[in-house]
């Protein structure tokens, strides 16, 4: 076989990767909506003032160890920041948010 394909010939492997691996692209798609239905309640948890982790799973009603997961990326992509610290626990908020 040649280095080029044709486009029929593309669009044939294309189709048949497609079905083979629907099963994958699916639970990726539904673990993709899980993290943003998480991520929905965490932002909402934080809406009024800066919280610890403890406070943000609480409100939330999750375990601290996936907030602090779910945290941590957001603050990785400036969804979230640190803005102090109340105790042992740094305290989070939206970004752009740095009232206490």
């Amino acid at each position: 076989m040649s280095d080029k394909m044709t486009a029929k010939e593309k669009t044939a492997l294309l189709k048949s990767l497609k079905e083979a691996h629907a099963d994958t692209a699916e639970a990726a798609q539904e673990h993709l909506k899980a993290q943003q239905q998480v991520r929905r309640a965490l932002k909402k948890a934080m809406k009024e003032k800066p919280m610890t982790i403890p406070q943000i799973a609480e409100a939330a009603g999750l375990p601290q160890h996936e907030v602090l997961w779910h945290v941590v990326a957001m603050k990785k992509y400036d969804l979230v920041e640190e803005t102090g610290q109340e105790g042992d626990y740094y305290l989070y908020a939206l970004a752009g948010r740095k009232e206490q």
